[in-house]
Protein backbone atom coordinates (compact mmCIF):
# COMPACT_ATOMS: atom_id res chain seq x y z
CA UNK A 1 0.00 0.00 0.00
CA UNK A 2 1.50 3.25 -1.05
CA UNK A 3 2.13 5.72 1.74
CA UNK A 4 0.49 9.07 1.21
CA UNK A 5 2.99 11.66 0.20
CA UNK A 6 3.61 14.41 2.69
CA UNK A 7 2.80 17.74 1.13
CA UNK A 8 5.74 20.13 0.97
CA UNK A 9 5.63 23.51 2.63
CA UNK A 10 3.44 25.92 0.80
CA UNK A 11 4.32 29.60 0.38
CA UNK A 12 1.72 31.92 1.75
CA UNK A 13 0.86 35.30 0.39
CA UNK A 14 3.01 36.84 3.12
CA UNK A 15 6.02 34.80 1.99
CA UNK A 16 5.54 35.93 -1.58
CA UNK A 17 5.36 39.53 -0.51
CA UNK A 18 8.48 39.24 1.63
CA UNK A 19 10.59 37.65 -1.11
CA UNK A 20 11.61 40.98 -2.68
CA UNK A 21 12.71 42.18 0.76
CA UNK A 22 15.21 39.34 1.02
CA UNK A 23 16.40 40.11 -2.49
CA UNK A 24 17.04 43.71 -1.44
CA UNK A 25 18.85 42.60 1.70
CA UNK A 26 21.03 40.26 -0.33
CA UNK A 27 21.84 43.06 -2.74
CA UNK A 28 22.60 45.39 0.19
CA UNK A 29 24.93 42.80 1.68
CA UNK A 30 26.83 42.49 -1.59
CA UNK A 31 27.15 46.26 -1.91
CA UNK A 32 28.41 46.56 1.69
CA UNK A 33 31.01 43.86 1.12
CA UNK A 34 32.25 45.55 -2.05
CA UNK A 35 32.38 48.89 -0.23
CA UNK A 36 34.41 47.35 2.59
CA UNK A 37 36.82 45.89 0.02
CA UNK A 38 37.34 49.33 -1.52
CA UNK A 39 37.83 50.78 1.97
CA UNK A 40 40.41 48.11 2.80
CA UNK A 41 42.29 48.83 -0.44
CA UNK A 42 42.25 52.54 0.32
CA UNK A 43 43.54 51.92 3.85
CA UNK A 44 46.40 49.75 2.57
CA UNK A 45 47.42 52.44 0.09
CA UNK A 46 47.13 55.22 2.69
CA UNK A 47 49.10 53.23 5.26
CA UNK A 48 52.09 53.19 2.92
CA UNK A 49 52.12 56.99 3.01
CA UNK A 50 51.41 57.47 6.73
CA UNK A 51 54.62 59.46 7.30
CA UNK A 52 53.84 61.81 4.41
CA UNK A 53 50.29 62.23 5.72
CA UNK A 54 51.57 63.21 9.16
CA UNK A 55 53.88 65.78 7.56
CA UNK A 56 50.95 67.20 5.59
CA UNK A 57 48.84 67.54 8.72
CA UNK A 58 51.74 69.30 10.48
CA UNK A 59 51.94 71.99 7.76
CA UNK A 60 49.39 74.34 9.46
CA UNK A 61 51.74 74.41 12.47
CA UNK A 62 54.41 76.06 10.34
CA UNK A 63 52.28 79.22 10.22
CA UNK A 64 52.94 79.64 13.95
CA UNK A 65 56.02 81.63 14.87
CA UNK A 66 56.43 79.68 18.10
CA UNK A 67 56.53 76.39 16.20
CA UNK A 68 59.08 77.73 13.73
CA UNK A 69 61.25 78.82 16.65
CA UNK A 70 61.14 75.32 18.12
CA UNK A 71 59.11 76.34 21.18
CA UNK A 72 56.28 73.91 20.39
CA UNK A 73 56.88 70.18 20.24
CA UNK A 74 54.68 67.33 19.07
CA UNK A 75 55.00 64.29 21.30
CA UNK A 76 53.28 60.96 21.83
CA UNK A 77 52.25 60.14 25.39
CA UNK A 78 51.48 56.45 24.98
CA UNK A 79 53.63 53.53 23.95
CA UNK A 80 51.25 52.51 21.16
CA UNK A 81 50.49 56.11 20.20
CA UNK A 82 52.42 56.05 16.93
CA UNK A 83 50.76 52.81 15.85
CA UNK A 84 47.27 54.09 16.69
CA UNK A 85 47.96 57.33 14.83
CA UNK A 86 49.07 55.39 11.76
CA UNK A 87 45.93 53.23 11.75
CA UNK A 88 43.68 56.23 12.32
CA UNK A 89 45.24 58.17 9.45
CA UNK A 90 45.09 55.11 7.21
CA UNK A 91 41.37 54.69 7.95
CA UNK A 92 40.34 58.29 7.23
CA UNK A 93 42.63 58.74 4.25
CA UNK A 94 41.56 55.34 2.92
CA UNK A 95 37.91 56.32 3.35
CA UNK A 96 38.54 59.51 1.38
CA UNK A 97 40.19 57.52 -1.41
CA UNK A 98 37.41 54.94 -1.48
CA UNK A 99 34.57 57.48 -1.19
CA UNK A 100 33.75 57.68 -4.94
CA UNK A 101 33.65 53.88 -5.18
CA UNK A 102 31.51 53.58 -2.05
CA UNK A 103 29.09 56.19 -3.42
CA UNK A 104 29.07 54.21 -6.66
CA UNK A 105 27.86 51.19 -4.67
CA UNK A 106 25.20 53.31 -2.96
CA UNK A 107 24.00 54.53 -6.33
CA UNK A 108 24.00 51.00 -7.70
CA UNK A 109 21.73 49.96 -4.84
CA UNK A 110 19.16 52.75 -5.24
CA UNK A 111 19.28 53.09 -9.05
CA UNK A 112 16.85 50.21 -9.79
CA UNK A 113 14.14 52.13 -7.93
CA UNK A 114 14.59 55.25 -10.05
CA UNK A 115 13.04 56.25 -13.34
CA UNK A 116 15.21 55.87 -16.46
CA UNK A 117 15.60 59.64 -16.85
CA UNK A 118 16.80 59.85 -13.23
CA UNK A 119 19.41 57.12 -13.59
CA UNK A 120 21.41 59.24 -16.02
CA UNK A 121 22.41 61.43 -13.08
CA UNK A 122 24.47 58.60 -11.60
CA UNK A 123 27.89 59.74 -12.85
CA UNK A 124 27.31 63.45 -12.02
CA UNK A 125 26.11 62.40 -8.54
CA UNK A 126 29.19 60.27 -7.87
CA UNK A 127 31.59 62.90 -9.19
CA UNK A 128 29.71 65.64 -7.34
CA UNK A 129 30.02 63.86 -4.00
CA UNK A 130 33.74 63.21 -4.54
CA UNK A 131 34.64 66.72 -5.70
CA UNK A 132 32.47 68.39 -3.05
CA UNK A 133 34.12 66.44 -0.25
CA UNK A 134 37.59 67.13 -1.65
CA UNK A 135 36.74 70.81 -2.05
CA UNK A 136 35.61 71.08 1.56
CA UNK A 137 38.75 69.37 2.85
CA UNK A 138 40.97 71.58 0.67
CA UNK A 139 39.17 74.73 1.78
CA UNK A 140 39.61 73.90 5.45
CA UNK A 141 43.23 72.85 4.99
CA UNK A 142 44.34 75.83 2.91
CA UNK A 143 42.27 78.71 4.27
CA UNK A 144 40.98 77.98 7.77
CA UNK A 145 43.61 75.85 9.53
CA UNK A 146 46.52 78.22 8.74
CA UNK A 147 44.75 80.94 10.76
CA UNK A 148 43.07 78.80 13.43
CA UNK A 149 46.09 76.70 14.50
CA UNK A 150 48.48 79.65 15.07
CA UNK A 151 45.76 81.50 16.99
CA UNK A 152 45.35 78.59 19.41
CA UNK A 153 49.08 78.00 19.82
CA UNK A 154 50.02 81.65 20.34
CA UNK A 155 47.03 82.57 22.51
CA UNK A 156 49.23 83.25 25.58
CA UNK A 157 52.08 84.65 23.51
CA UNK A 158 54.50 81.91 24.45
CA UNK A 159 54.21 82.30 28.24
CA UNK A 160 53.37 78.58 28.48
CA UNK A 161 55.73 75.91 27.21
CA UNK A 162 53.72 73.69 24.89
CA UNK A 163 54.11 69.99 24.27
CA UNK A 164 51.25 69.05 21.98
CA UNK A 165 50.03 65.46 21.98
CA UNK A 166 50.42 64.34 18.36
CA UNK A 167 47.43 61.99 18.56
CA UNK A 168 45.14 64.71 19.90
CA UNK A 169 46.42 67.23 17.34
CA UNK A 170 45.88 64.88 14.40
CA UNK A 171 42.46 63.88 15.74
CA UNK A 172 41.39 67.53 16.00
CA UNK A 173 42.64 68.41 12.52
CA UNK A 174 41.11 65.28 10.98
CA UNK A 175 37.73 65.92 12.60
CA UNK A 176 37.82 69.51 11.41
CA UNK A 177 38.62 68.54 7.81
CA UNK A 178 35.95 65.82 7.76
CA UNK A 179 33.39 68.34 9.04
CA UNK A 180 34.26 70.69 6.18
CA UNK A 181 34.13 67.86 3.64
CA UNK A 182 30.67 66.79 4.84
CA UNK A 183 29.43 70.40 4.95
CA UNK A 184 30.39 70.90 1.32
CA UNK A 185 28.03 68.03 0.42
CA UNK A 186 25.06 70.30 1.22
CA UNK A 187 24.26 71.16 -2.43
CA UNK A 188 24.38 67.49 -3.43
CA UNK A 189 22.08 66.60 -0.52
CA UNK A 190 19.67 69.36 -1.54
CA UNK A 191 19.45 67.98 -5.08
CA UNK A 192 18.81 64.43 -3.85
CA UNK A 193 16.14 65.52 -1.34
CA UNK A 194 14.51 67.69 -4.01
CA UNK A 195 14.34 64.87 -6.52
CA UNK A 196 12.67 62.51 -4.04
CA UNK A 197 10.21 65.20 -2.98
CA UNK A 198 11.25 65.84 0.63
CA UNK A 199 12.24 69.51 0.12
CA UNK A 200 11.90 72.12 -2.59
CA UNK A 201 13.46 75.47 -3.39
CA UNK A 202 10.51 77.39 -1.94
CA UNK A 203 10.87 75.65 1.40
CA UNK A 204 14.62 76.28 1.44
CA UNK A 205 14.18 79.94 0.51
CA UNK A 206 11.66 80.53 3.29
CA UNK A 207 13.93 78.85 5.84
CA UNK A 208 17.00 80.99 5.19
CA UNK A 209 16.83 82.67 8.62
CA UNK A 210 16.79 79.32 10.42
CA UNK A 211 19.59 78.11 8.15
CA UNK A 212 21.67 81.20 8.93
CA UNK A 213 21.32 80.68 12.69
CA UNK A 214 22.15 76.97 12.33
CA UNK A 215 25.20 77.81 10.21
CA UNK A 216 26.47 80.35 12.76
CA UNK A 217 26.06 77.79 15.55
CA UNK A 218 27.81 75.13 13.47
CA UNK A 219 30.64 77.54 12.66
CA UNK A 220 31.06 78.33 16.34
CA UNK A 221 31.27 74.61 17.14
CA UNK A 222 33.63 73.75 14.28
CA UNK A 223 36.09 76.53 15.07
CA UNK A 224 37.34 76.11 18.66
CA UNK A 225 38.45 79.74 18.83
CA UNK A 226 36.62 82.82 20.17
CA UNK A 227 37.97 84.83 17.24
CA UNK A 228 34.97 86.05 15.17
CA UNK A 229 37.19 86.25 12.09
CA UNK A 230 37.76 82.50 12.06
CA UNK A 231 34.07 81.86 12.71
CA UNK A 232 33.06 84.07 9.78
CA UNK A 233 35.67 82.36 7.63
CA UNK A 234 33.70 79.17 8.19
CA UNK A 235 30.17 80.61 8.26
CA UNK A 236 30.33 82.63 5.02
CA UNK A 237 31.25 79.68 2.74
CA UNK A 238 28.63 77.52 4.44
CA UNK A 239 25.92 80.09 3.78
CA UNK A 240 27.09 80.44 0.17
CA UNK A 241 26.68 76.68 -0.11
CA UNK A 242 23.17 77.01 1.28
CA UNK A 243 22.27 79.60 -1.36
CA UNK A 244 23.77 77.33 -4.01
CA UNK A 245 21.58 74.54 -2.63
CA UNK A 246 18.50 76.72 -3.12
CA UNK A 247 19.46 77.41 -6.73
CA UNK A 248 20.17 73.76 -7.49
CA UNK A 249 16.92 72.73 -5.80
CA UNK A 250 15.05 75.01 -8.19
CA UNK A 251 16.96 73.74 -11.22
CA UNK A 252 16.42 70.06 -10.36
CA UNK A 253 12.89 70.38 -8.99
CA UNK A 254 10.23 67.83 -9.91
CA UNK A 255 7.97 69.64 -12.36
CA UNK A 256 4.26 68.89 -11.78
CA UNK A 257 2.48 67.12 -14.62
CA UNK A 258 0.15 70.07 -15.24
CA UNK A 259 3.04 72.52 -15.47
CA UNK A 260 5.02 70.14 -17.67
CA UNK A 261 2.07 69.86 -20.08
CA UNK A 262 2.00 73.65 -20.38
CA UNK A 263 5.74 73.87 -21.00
CA UNK A 264 5.70 71.19 -23.69
CA UNK A 265 5.03 72.55 -27.20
Amino acid sequence: MAMPSTPGPTRTAGDLKSAPLFDHLDELRKRLIISLVFLAIGMVVAFQYRVQLIELIKVPLTYSELYREGKVELVTLRLAGQLLISFSLAFWAGLALALPFIVWQVWGFIAPGLYPHERRWGLPFILGVGFSFAGGVLFGYKLVLPTMIPFLIEFLAGTVTQMQDLQEYIGTVTTFLIAFGVAFELPILAVVLTRIGIVNHTMLRKGWRIALVAIMVAAAVITPTPDPGNMLLVAVPLYVLYELSVILSRVFRVVPAAEQAILEP
